[in-house]
């Protein structure tokens, strides 16, 4: 067998094979296009929708309850005030409270001795680094006792 011979029986197998192949029907591409389309248009979907909901986020505090009650004698000798304030989280995202301000200065500018803030009952130890967190939905009650003349100057 020489080479002509061989290069014809490839010639002739090529030929066969190709005759033998057939291609996708154009209703068959047609459902394979739209499958990748509603795929490809869903996970664009999807991830849009998880970059917006990280920019939409915001923390909202709300105070739906706020006094201020006369302790007489009870806390301080001197007297005081017991300020009662609710906080409530009605953002969509975890909101912490990082500084409290009484006559416009923060809770820092005054004497430990004299002012005191608890959340939800217990005792708040350094003023000059609060850190009260409020989960989204969630609520927490502060009290402030604020001593008679010691603490503002004033009463």
């Amino acid at each position: 067998m020489d080479i002509s011979e061989l290069l014809s029986k490839v010639n002739r197998m090529s030929r066969n094979i190709a005759r033998e192949k057939k291609g996708l029907s154009p209703v068959i591409a047609t459902v394979i296009l739209i499958s990748v389309t509603i795929v490809v248009a869903v996970s664009v979907a999807y991830w849009m929708g998880s970059i917006a909901s990280g920019y939409t986020t915001f923390e909202q505090i709300e105070l739906p309850t706020s006094y201020a009650r006369w302790d007489g004698n009870k806390t301080f000798t001197n007297g005081g005030w017991n300020i009662t304030i609710e906080l409530k989280n009605t953002g969509s995202a975890d909101a912490t409270i990082d500084n409290i301000f009484l006559n416009g200065i923060p809770l820092s500018g005054y004497s430990s001795s004299s002012i005191r803030l608890y959340e939800d009952g217990r005792q708040v130890p350094n003023l000059s680094s609060i850190s009260i967190s409020v989960t989204k939905g969630g609520s927490k009650t502060l009290l402030i006792q604020v001593e008679k003349y010691n603490a503002t100057d004033n009463s």
